[in-house]
């Protein structure tokens, strides 16, 4: 038996935008008894070939709709394998009786998937199995972690988060006791011997410098000019419970690759710790940034992967291009937020490798302000007409009076 929900998760993204996200619960039986009970959210990063010997990411999560029919259950192993649209993902469990592991993760994707996969060189269905740190856990507990785990296997990206899962049910009931993951541990301090009176200090974050503009274009072979422009500093900032940690994208050795059509264009960009892929689209009349995919390995060693596929943001009319020299800010996910700097970006329409007439985001700022002023104007005109009109009706009045008078 497995039961399904699904809500929106409002995030920030150079605006406000929106992102689906699916929490799966699996209840195993057996017997009429419950063995295997999963709570669990998944989210897929699988990069594949497409023509010309480019390579595309595909970024999705693992949907509300998938079914578990296949999961099985046993005294010494069990299967949680949760079916969807032709692909599977899958963990087997092992158990010596006191404690339980994951012993491997599988995962079966279909290349044939074109909603998926957009132009795939292949139609093959593809398989990666890895080895998971979930291991140890106490078979009349269940193992529970918020923290995001990423789980890499040549071209697949794995991560997983609010994990709730006990892989062999004792007696037909879901235990209350858990065994919580490391990430989720806070780390204690040791106690401190000194015998100096207790003081308080605050160790101020180092401020990173401008990150440097780079300069990007894409262009489909050697033998054409750039199809996709874009300039920009950007730094990444992760918050790591109450600290934000932040790293700048260096633009030197930076390996760009992208695609360019009529009516979608990414570029994706790779440095020594961060990848990012841009995706813009348009309507026939603007463009405008659509989706972004961002994953990095910070300075402390954490790696982050997020992404947001529904955005509207860098909109600029088709034939221009996109500009903004103030310093941006964007929260993409809740725990992920980039900063830009200098941006000029054209992902459509470009001529001769060179940028066309910018549609500045200043001027956005310039028309907010405007609008007050306007308004403003008119109503003090609107009074002094009132004024002007009060006092030449009063004079005409008093004049009527004295000529009565006399």
């Amino acid at each position: 038996m497995m039961s399904r929900h699904a809500g929106f998760v409002l995030l920030l993204a150079f605006g406000a935008v929106f992102q689906l996200s699916s929490c799966i619960e699996v209840n195993v039986t057996k017997d009429d008894k419950l063995c295997l009970y999963a709570n669990l959210m998944l989210n897929f990063s699988v990069s594949y070939e497409v023509a010309d010997n480019k390579t595309q990411t595909a970024v999705f999560e693992l949907p509300a709709n998938a079914v578990a029919n296949e999961s099985t259950c046993d005294n010494t192993s069990s299967l949680l394998k949760l079916d969807f649209e032709g692909h599977s993902w899958s963990v087997n469990f092992t158990t010596d009786g006191k404690s339980y592991q994951a012993a491997n993760v599988t995962f079966s994707y279909n290349l044939s998937d074109s909603k998926l996969f957009p132009n795939s060189v292949s139609k093959d269905i593809k398989t990666v199995t890895v080895t998971p740190q979930m291991k140890g856990v106490r078979v009349d507990t269940c193992y529970s972690c918020h923290s995001k785990d990423m789980i890499d296997a040549d071209l697949v990206n794995m991560t997983l988060w609010n994990v709730l899962i006990q892989a062999f049910v004792i007696n037909g009931s879901k235990s209350e006791n858990l065994t919580v993951c490391e990430a989720d541990t806070p780390t204690v301090a040791p106690p401190t011997t000194s015998t100096a009176p207790p003081h308080t200090t605050t160790t101020p974050t180092p401020t990173l410098p401008t990150p440097s503009t780079g300069k990007y274009s894409y262009k489909p072979d050697e033998n054409s000019t750039a199809c996709l422009l874009a300039n920009f500093g950007l730094r990444i900032g992760v918050k790591q419970g109450d600290k934000l940690e932040e790293i700048n994208f260096e633009p030197n050795g930076t390996q760009i690759s992208g695609s360019c059509g009529v009516n979608s264009s990414e570029l994706k960009l790779v440095s020594n710790s961060i990848t990012i892929e841009f995706t813009f689209t348009n309507d026939t009349k603007k463009f405008r940034l659509h989706a972004l995919n961002v994953t990095a390995k910070m300075g402390s060693g954490s790696m982050v992967s997020e992404a947001n596929n529904n955005m509207s943001l860098w909109e600029a009319t088709l034939g221009s291009s996109y500009m903004c020299n103030k310093e941006q800010n964007f929260t993409v996910a809740s725990l992920l937020t980039i900063y830009t700097f200098n941006v000029q970006v054209q992902p459509f329409g470009v001529k001769k490798g060179l940028f066309s007439t910018a549609v500045d985001c200043q001027a956005d700022d310039a028309e907010s302000f405007l609008v007050p002023i306007i308004v403003g104007v008119a109503l003090l005109a609107l009074i002094l007409i009132v004024l002007v009109a009060y006092f030449i009706g009063r004079k005409r009045n008093m004049r009527a009076e004295y000529q009565q008078f006399n």
